[in-house]
Formats: C-alpha cells, sequence, structure tokens
C-alpha cells in the first residue's frame, strides 16, 4: 500500500545466513513481544543484533537505508544501541564523530505502572533530522499498546541533546495538534518531552512507539473518522529507501 514490496523474515534466517540484509532496500522490525519481553522490552532481540548480526546490521545503517521500529522493534533499535545512535556531523568545516550516549535513552515501565491500549496522535517534529518525514502534511491517528513505552533520558543534558541535534522524530499531541506536555492521556505513557519517537543523527534509522500500521485504511478508526492514517509513515520512509 505504501509502494514497498514486503518480505517477512524471521531472525534465525538471518542469523543462518540464508537471507542478508545486503538482499533489501529497507528494513522494519515490527511490534509484539520478542521473546516474551525476557530481561525486558526488547533486549533480548537487542542482544540478538549485537551478537549474531552487528557487522551487517551497522553496514545497512552506514548504507544510508532506511530502518523503522514500531513499538517492541523501536525498544530493540534504543537497546541495541541504534538509537538513538551515531552519526557524522560538519562542524567549523570539519566532520566531527558525535553521539547522544547509546544507553543515555530508554524506554521504560509507563508512568502510571499498568499497559495503554488506547487511539493517540502523534505529530512530526519540524526540524527532525529524518526529513523524509516533512512530506506528512497532518497529524497521524493511531493505537499504543504496550506496558513499557515511558521514553525516558538519564539527565538534562541528554535531552538537551536529543532537541540540539534534532533527533526527535515524534510526539505525542492532541487532536488539535498542541503539546500533550505531560498531560495523560494524550500522553499515555508519561514520556519526557513528550516525546514518541526518535532518529539517529543520519535520519535514516526511526523509532516509534504507538503503531501506525493499525491505521492504515479509515475503516480501522474507532471514531469513523477520515484521513490521519499511519499509512502516511510507511509512505515517506518507502520513498527514502526509493530514493
Amino acid at each position: 500500500m505504501a509502494g514497498g514490496t514486503p518480505k517477512i523474515v524471521h531472525i534465525n534466517q538471518l542469523r543462518a545466513g540464508a537471507i542478508r540484509f545486503s538482499e533489501f532496500g529497507m528494513l522494519v522490525l515490527p511490534g509484539g513481544f520478542s521473546y516474551g519481553d525476557a530481561l525486558g522490552a526488547g533486549v533480548r532481540q537487542a542482544l540478538d543484533l549485537q551478537v549474531f548480526l552487528q557487522d551487517e546490521l551497522t553496514e545497512f545503517v552506514d548504507s544510508g537505508r532506511p530502518v523503522l521500529g514500531i513499538c517492541n522493534g523501536f525498544q530493540t533499535l534504543v537497546k541495541a544501541g541504534l538509537l538513538p545512535g551515531h552519526g557524522r556531523e560538519k562542524a567549523s568545516g570539519a566532520e566531527q564523530r558525535t553521539s547522544t550516549g547509546n544507553r543515555d535513552v530508554t524506554l521504560t515501565y509507563n508512568a502510571r505502572g499498568h499497559f495503554e491500549c488506547r487511539w493517540v496522535h502523534l505529530a512530526v517534529e519540524p526540524e527532525t533530522k529524518a526529513n523524509c518525514l516533512a512530506q506528512i502534511e497532518e497529524l497521524v491517528f493511531c493505537p499504543v499498546a504496550h506496558g513499557e513505552g515511558n521514553f525516558q533520558v538519564s539527565d538534562d543534558e541528554s535531552l538537551e541533546q536529543l532537541e540540539k541535534r534534532n533527533l526527535v522524530a515524534f510526539r505525542y499531541v492532541d487532536v488539535n495538534g498542541e503539546r500533550a506536555r505531560g498531560r495523560y492521556p494524550i500522553n499515555p505513557n508519561g514520556s519526557v518531552a513528550d516525546i514518541a519517537g526518535i532518529c539517529n543523527p543520519a535520519g535514516n534509522v526511526i523509532g516509534l512507539m504507538p503503531h501506525p500500521e493499525d491505521h492504515v485504511e479509515s475503516i480501522q478508526n474507532p471514531l469513523s473518522g477520515s484521513g490521519r492514517l499511519g499509512l502516511s509513515i510507511f509512505r515517506a520512509i518507502v520513498s527514502r529507501a526509493s530514493s
């Protein structure tokens, strides 16, 4: 529907070398509960990526091809160190390797201490390094379904660096597009600065907690509304993969 040709690949196929990242133009880590969230949401899948697939995955990311992590996929990317990740930015005419600190951010238990299953509104952060998202002209309305979606940082400096480097991709907003400012349930999990998703400095690795795949057709809207489809996110990222 978004213009791509998807193929479902089991992580064991990648570990066995039967399928390689290099065969594809884009990688999506979907939501769910990988390994039953043993050791914490996304942790064991992140270990698999680090132990068995680190070199291949690093090469894929460094090539500029897009990676999208949704819900559990977002948790995995964060805990594998791919978000916020590293990047190269030019400063004073010289290339400088930069990092926000791989584990200076995390996704932890929701502030209210229980699983959240509800619909939310997302706004693309205007200056985000994930510039493919600039083509999304309206809010996105889609559900969350998680117990560990509370995006937090280790300290104020880490948050400042995320903001300064434009690594925030999505924020929780109200129906009119106004920042949630921590208001529940507009911000459903207590995420700092209403952050619903982030990207890496190169803008090609993107993660978000809500589920845009659960609103790709208007018939899925519980309010019987139109527009604000999560499909717009997939179209934007597929367009980057195709460029």
